[in-house]
């Protein structure tokens, strides 16, 4: 695993060589910086996992600088500041800081935060890079990439077909009636004779996801209420991941 990167923000020599050493310990990469304008560009040019910034600094506010920083970095900031008072530390969260830091402050503390920030960043990367996709039996739902394949085989679906199919698996609990249906994927009310174009492409996606469309195992109607999923391959599907 790559180390992460911390980008340090602090004109002050004795406290950026300080947490420097501290952060190495830890196996972090370190870049140390003492003004705005060479923080901007470390930026562009490390893309550090999370910023320690100092709020004073001699050529730019710290307040400013983490405007700045925002427009093209959503790394966690973590102030560090002499100023103790709350609303310093209101206005430094508001403006898109993580967390703040009162000088003097202990190392270890300094690390255990900066280790938090980087262990919720990195399960929020993690919940970012999963497809959403629906899984059933035989039957697996891209919600991303509008892809439906069926025992493993990719399934071509219309835009309406895969937004009905969507709907349904979503929400296997649920009946829609044939005019709720219609509402929701055409996004306008049904009129007589609506309810028989639901009827036409449940038909064509049974067609086409089903093994066998006149006993279907995905889509099922409920006479005289409308249509839903199968509810017991639902239930299947969370027993068996739980084994």
């Amino acid at each position: 695993m790559a180390r992460e990167k911390i980008l340090v923000i602090d004109d002050e020599k004795e406290i950026s060589e300080l947490i420097q050493s501290y952060l190495i310990k830890e196996e972090f990469q370190v870049h140390v910086v003492e003004n705005g304008k060479d923080a901007l560009e470390a930026i562009g040019l490390e893309k550090p996992d999370l910023i320690i910034l100092d709020i004073m600094l001699p050529d730019i506010d710290g307040i400013e600088l983490c405007l700045e920083i925002r427009k093209q970095c959503n790394a966690p900031i973590l102030f560090l500041s002499c100023k103790s008072e709350e609303m310093d530390k209101i206005l430094a969260l508001s403006v898109g800081g993580d967390d703040y830091l009162t000088k003097p402050f202990l190392p270890g503390e300094l690390v255990a935060r900066i280790k938090a920030h980087l262990r919720r960043n990195r399960l929020l990367m993690q919940v970012k890079k999963q497809p959403n996709i629906i899984r059933y039996p035989g039957l697996e739902i891209n919600l991303d990439s509008h892809e439906v394949w069926v025992d493993h085989q990719l399934v071509n679906l219309s835009s309406k077909e895969f937004e009905i199919l969507s709907i349904l698996a979503k929400n296997p609990k649920r009946i829609y009636s044939m005019d709720q249906l219609f509402q929701m994927v055409w996004k306008m009310h049904s009129l007589d004779g609506d309810s028989r174009t639901i009827m036409v492409y449940i038909s064509n996606l049974r067609k086409k996801i089903e093994k066998n469309p006149s006993n279907p195992k995905y889509i099922i109607n409920i006479r005289g209420v409308g249509y839903k999923f199968n509810h017991s391959l639902f239930e299947k599907k969370i027993s068996s991941s739980n084994d």
